[in-house]
């Protein structure tokens, strides 16, 4: 076969494979945002019908806002053990406190800017003890997402040195909801300078 022909089929076949894989990609984020969406109808439902909502009058509330999914905002940040663990004390919106373990750091770059937040795990006795509690502020908030800042649930994986930090699921605390409840404030190290332009927004009576 003449090298002339040789280097048409071959362009011809990484021609095919780049195209594959394209169409792959385009699928899981078809199906990632079908995903994403189908959590907030079933949060929206919650929300309307549940016992234990903290909507207050269920027969107003008319759904959650929030930005349209995003795959940019599915970040794999690197994962830095913290050596020296000590307690941090968070204020809360009611004027009180809440402890909680230093974990680990999170480090990611978005939009050229490198952040870096603190992971927290929860130390009170109860069902939750021993859970990471991440809760956050960046340049959208008291702008377009609840101004007290938002949570974000992440999972302990032994032994990782990366931990995936999905925003497009990041949440208001309860207190944007209704003030009868009390949140925890994000802690100074996790007030971003970058804006996160996902998850859920501020909630509108």
């Amino acid at each position: 076969m003449k090298p002339k022909n040789i280097l048409l089929i071959v362009t011809l076949i990484a021609a095919v494979v780049v195209i594959f894989y394209s169409m792959q990609e385009s699928q899981d984020d078809t199906n990632y945002i079908a995903q994403i969406n189908r959590e907030r109808e079933e949060k929206d439902r919650f929300m309307k019908t549940a016992d234990d909502s903290p909507i207050a009058e269920k027969e107003k509330f008319k759904g959650l806002s929030y930005f349209t999914p995003n795959i940019k905002y599915k970040i794999v940040a690197n994962l830095l053990p913290v050596e020296d663990k000590k307690v941090i004390v968070l204020a809360t919106n009611d004027g009180g406190e809440e402890r909680y373990l230093e974990y680990a750091y999170a480090e990611f770059v978005l939009d050229g800017q490198k952040n870096r937040l603190v992971l927290l795990e929860m130390i009170d006795m109860g069902p939750l003890r021993g859970k990471l509690f991440l809760a956050f502020g960046d340049e959208t908030s008291a702008i377009e997402t609840y101004g007290a800042g938002r949570y974000l649930d992440v999972e302990k994986v032994p032994g990782a040195n990366t931990i995936t930090l999905d925003f497009n699921k990041s949440y208001n605390p309860y207190c944007a909801y209704n003030e009868t409840y009390r949140c925890p404030l994000p802690p100074r190290e996790n007030l971003l300078k970058v804006a996160i332009r996902a998850g859920e927004k501020t909630y509108v009576h």
